[in-house]
């Protein structure tokens, strides 16, 4: 479950990274910086839901100081 978590997270910085160089190479005159923004995105709310369902099935406990 965490190599999971943490390739989403890198593959949502790639994508991220990739958004940075169209927009920079093609200067905003192409498609490809939305649908690199896009594909970061849904792999965010993917990461999201995975790490809320591994929460829900009790495979990931939160961690850190008690609260109260």
């Amino acid at each position: 479950m965490r190599l999971l978590i943490l390739l989403m997270i890198l593959a949502i910085l790639a994508s991220l990274a990739s958004a940075m160089f169209y927009l920079l190479k093609d200067g905003g005159h192409s498609k490809r910086t939305v649908w690199a923004l896009t594909l970061r995105v849904g792999v965010s709310i993917g990461l999201f839901m995975l790490l809320w369902l591994g929460y829900a099935l009790g495979i990931l406990q939160p961690s850190g100081p008690p609260v109260g």
